[in-house]
């Protein structure tokens, strides 16, 4: 495949305009409206404080991923594949690249946290891009128009460039838009290094990774770790494939690579 055609075929992903979803149009706008609409600093606040305790449910990460045979993402524009065959195609490119180990372990986990659906959250909850809440939105994000129907646009305070934040301080100290992001990076931070902890918080932060909006509440870690969060991208976004692997002809090396780097079960 020559430069043009792959070029091509790149930016054939995430054009919300033409999505490669038949349904797509529909679904994913009305999606960012209400995302948009309730991701409050305030609702971000609260989640955190409910989920963060991890007191739910115990279960193996095996338990965990065959959930996500069950759900389809409402956000995404490209493809309506069950989420379990969308990591095992991330992390098959990975390793078929020789990437590190970790962060094959990385792409075949990335969105483990979408069991948020299994505790009844709305997927406007658990998917779909992040941004900072508490501070003023940037028009980078995707559907940006619909941040108006967001009470906190009627709050001055919320709604400076800095927010409630400070200059640099650093998105450790950011409060994103709740979701499977957030919650499996606080899940996992006592068995992953950095660089894949900021490729699970911040795969779908894309006005950051992407656009370079929000740098002003950027430390050194941050901007360290951004090459490794556009370098888990493509793999996230163009290894989508209609035709993909088994992932019973694959499910021993997983099973390896599981135990090797996180517990037999995991608090949720």
């Amino acid at each position: 495949m020559d430069a043009l055609a792959a070029e091509e075929i790149k930016t054939a992903y995430r054009d919300y305009t033409k999505p490669q979803r038949a349904d797509a149009v529909d679904t994913v706008r009305e999606f960012y409206r209400e995302n948009h609409a309730k991701q409050t600093y305030a609702f971000v606040l609260e989640k955190k404080a409910q989920y963060l305790q991890f007191n739910r449910q115990t279960m193996t990460p095996w338990a965990a991923l065959d959930f996500l045979n069950t759900l389809v993402d409402d956000s995404d524009p490209d493809i309506a594949l069950p989420q379990i065959d969308h990591l095992v195609q991330t992390a098959e490119a990975m390793r078929a690249n020789g990437e590190p180990e970790w962060m094959v372990l990385t792409g075949f986990i990335h969105d483990l946290g979408k069991v948020l659906c299994l505790f009844g959250e709305p997927q406007w909850a658990v998917v779909g891009d992040t941004f900072p809440t508490g501070c003023g939105y940037s028009d980078k994000n995707v559907y940006s128009e619909f941040f108006a129907l967001n009470p906190d646009s009627k709050t001055p305070e919320l709604q400076t460039k800095y927010g409630v934040y400070s200059a640099n301080c650093g998105l450790e100290n950011v409060h994103m838009s709740w979701g499977h992001d957030e919650y499996l990076y606080h899940m996992l931070q006592p068995y992953l290094p950095m660089e894949a902890l900021y490729m699970i918080r911040f795969h779908s932060f894309y006005a950051w990774h992407k656009e370079h909006e929000y740098q002003h509440l950027c430390n050194a870690q941050d901007d360290a770790m951004k090459p490794w969060v556009q370098r888990f991208n493509p793999y996230d976004l163009y290894s989508k494939n209609p035709n993909r692997p088994k992932l019973e002809d694959v499910k021993p090396y997983y099973e390896d690579l599981l135990a090797k780097y996180l517990p037999g079960e995991l608090k949720f």
